[in-house]
């Protein structure tokens, strides 16, 4: 157990060194401050780091990930990172990026008991019951979970559009949330295309007066 953890720490320094490698001013240029074009909202699961799969570099995207990348309106982690993204560092995009082999979106298709994690997953469960025919209708119990991930995704770029900080964003002009997920089968990522940027892309109960 103590070598796996100081891999870690070994794994680190030999990065370091070679970041300075590469440039001497690396580390200098980090310390001046961040002003990443981007919000990445993922899931928590380790095979999916936004830098690496989008091929950015350390700056360029700032990052929010919880289990199936969810967007609920009482996740105060969530809002404060939204805010502090729109509001302070002025964000151009917002990408909600699910994956396809969720294990929370597979989860939340099953009655199994989860314990505290029912609560969360009760927000994907809400999900599937909206679509409960179109995802019945499909027979392979596999499409079926990508079906589910690629709608939780839809679902969440909606919340994200739901909500105060993005709207006034959008009245600026100012922000364009994306949906997207990702593949493990082949490492690519699927743009949805459900692209939002105006306020009319919600429904009229959702807009405020701003």
């Amino acid at each position: 157990m103590k070598n796996s953890y100081n891999r870690l720490l070994e794994g680190n320094k030999k990065w370091s060194e070679q970041k300075l490698k590469e440039d001497p001013d690396y580390f200098k240029g980090l310390t001046l401050g961040q002003s990443p074009e981007y919000l990445w909202i993922g899931c928590s699961d380790s095979r999916v780091p936004a830098n690496e799969i989008t091929g950015t570099k350390s700056g360029e995207i700032f990052v929010h990930r919880n289990i199936a990348n969810m967007v609920v309106h009482t996740d105060m982690n969530l809002l404060s990172v939204l805010y502090y993204a729109v509001e302070v560092l002025h964000v151009k995009h917002i990408i909600l990026c699910g994956h396809y082999g969720c294990g929370g979106v597979i989860a939340a298709m099953s009655n199994k008991d989860n314990g505290f994690v029912n609560n969360w997953l009760r927000n994907i469960k809400e999900v599937y019951e909206k679509n409960k025919a179109e995802l019945e209708a499909i027979s392979d119990i596999k499409q079926r979970e990508n079906r589910l991930v690629e709608l939780n995704v839809i679902a969440q770029v909606k919340n994200l559009g739901k909500t105060r900080i993005v709207q006034r964003a959008w009245k600026r002009g100012e922000l364009q949330v994306h949906g997207w997920v990702y593949g493990f089968n082949n490492g690519l990522i699927t743009d949805l295309n459900v692209m939002m940027d105006e306020i009319d892309d919600l429904e009229p109960i959702f807009r405020y007066d701003l």
